[in-house]
């Protein structure tokens, strides 16, 4: 008997470590998979990549809702620009979201997701970065031209947090919604 209840104790030490590990597990998973997002972005500067999301599927998105909604000034699009005859605002690398996505993609892989639900959770999180994005950049549009001395403020610490805090939700919810079946 006392193999057995030894073995037990055993069990329940390694069980417990395994815990202990997991944390970190997921931590140099969820960083692995940022830094790398990150770096692949960043390695796509001045190429036909970063043209593309920022000119095509930033900027010109961005200047049609602005339109959309109403601008008291008709903008459009030149290249990274949103261009009226009151105003430009610059759209560089950075300005697109993808640092908000890469934080999300990380979090979904850090996670024992089923691979189906894992690539769903990260196809609705990229819908949900976009939309907010594009939110932001007519937020910021509208505030360079009315309230100039909130746009450092708005571009640089709260809109950014508002777009990672929404996507925290986003992410725990999913969690919660997943977590009792795990991969």
């Amino acid at each position: 008997m006392p193999d057995t209840h030894y073995a037990a104790l055993l069990h329940a030490d390694a069980q417990a470590h395994a815990r202990r590990r997991q944390p970190l597990r997921l931590i140099l998973i969820f960083l692995a998979v940022f830094f790398s997002l990150q770096y692949g972005w960043e390695m796509s500067r001045d190429t036909w990549l970063e043209r593309t999301v920022i000119n095509h599927a930033t900027v010109m998105p961005a200047a049609w809702l602005i339109n959309a909604l109403g601008s008291a000034t008709p903008v459009h699009a030149d290249a990274y620009r949103i261009v009226s005859l009151l105003a430009r605002l610059n759209i560089r690398n950075g300005c697109e979201g993808l640092e908000t996505l890469f934080l999300l993609v990380a979090a979904f892989f850090s996670q024992p997701f089923p691979w189906k639900a894992r690539l769903w959770g990260i196809a609705l999180g990229t819908l949900l970065v976009y939309g907010l994005n594009q939110a932001r950049i007519v937020i910021l549009w509208h505030a360079w031209l009315d309230q100039r001395s909130l746009f450092g403020v708005l571009h640089g610490t709260v809109l950014p947090l508002v777009m990672i805090a929404i996507c925290l939700a986003y992410f725990l919810v999913f969690l919660a919604r997943h977590e009792s079946h795990p991969a």
